[in-house]
């Protein structure tokens, strides 16, 4: 596996953002940021990266987008990982199979893009950015893991996939699929009783795609392992609530649940 970062601090690539007037920007100023280009199995994966500017050893979270892939949004939590004293790195998991800024609706996406991404690929590229964060000043004893929507659903995977991880975030992942996509062997629901790394999972009670009554199955397959998991569920929130790019932000989810986030992993040593 080869890496080349690349200078500069600014990002341009987009997805298809609704404009509102809740959209936040989190600058640069004593960052340093910008993409990176891992080489994983012959395949350039663009990378992200967020960091307080000057310091070494630093505590390390991987962000892992919802199904519109590495855009500026995800880009900005990134910076607000890295203001709070991170190294944040949100990498492209898409780039085999398509770029999500091209397609212009959700059931294309999901069948061109989203379903055609085997779930050992992306385990596969989040090793490669947690090698590249312990080459680049992260400290990878203190890992953590975030990710939203479909990134939240990988947040769970990954943390059955890597017990290095010390504490993983997930957002509003999808926790039971029946049936299976190809390539897509296990759910959340099925790694629950066996997961030894703490997981925070944040969900909406008016989530449409993601029924209480799911919630409430992983809850209790949680509750039969020994990963000291917790889900929170908020009352007045849908799905995406924390995407202030789109009608579906709730900001107080949003700022409780980011809150609950740096908590969770600093309480579990990360940070």
């Amino acid at each position: 596996m080869n890496d080349n970062a690349s200078a500069g601090d600014g990002f341009a690539a987009a997805a298809r953002p609704i404009a509102t007037q809740s959209v936040i920007h989190t600058d640069t100023e004593g960052l340093v940021a910008g993409l990176a280009s891992l080489a994983v199995d012959g395949q350039a994966v663009p990378v992200y990266h967020a960091r307080p500017a000057g310091q070494d050893k630093l505590p390390v979270v991987i962000v892992v987008s919802e199904i519109f892939g590495l855009h500026e949004h995800i880009a900005d939590v990134a910076r607000r990982f890295a203001k709070q004293g991170y190294l944040a790195l949100a990498p492209d998991l898409f780039v085999r199979q398509g770029d999500p800024s091209t397609i212009p609706d959700i059931t294309t996406l999901m069948a061109r893009i989203v379903r055609k991404v085997p779930d050992a690929q992306a385990m596969g590229d989040i090793d490669a950015c947690v090698a590249w964060a312990g080459r680049n000043g992260g400290d990878v004893d203190r890992l953590g893991i975030n990710g939203f929507c479909w990134g939240g659903r990988m947040t769970w995977l990954y943390a059955a996939h890597n017990p290095r991880v010390k504490a993983a975030v997930a957002w509003y992942g999808k926790l039971v699929a029946d049936p299976n996509p190809p390539g897509q062997p296990r759910h959340p629901i099925d790694v629950a009783p066996a997961l030894t790394v703490p997981v925070l999972g944040l969900y909406g009670a008016k989530d449409t795609g993601i029924p209480l009554a799911t919630v409430e199955k992983m809850t209790a397959a949680l509750g039969a392992g020994t990963s000291d998991s917790a889900i929170v569920v908020y009352p007045d929130a849908g799905h995406a609530f924390h995407a202030d790019y789109r009608p579906t932000y709730n900001a107080k989810a949003a700022r409780d649940g980011f809150a609950r986030a740096l908590a969770w992993l600093r309480e579990h040593g990360v940070g």
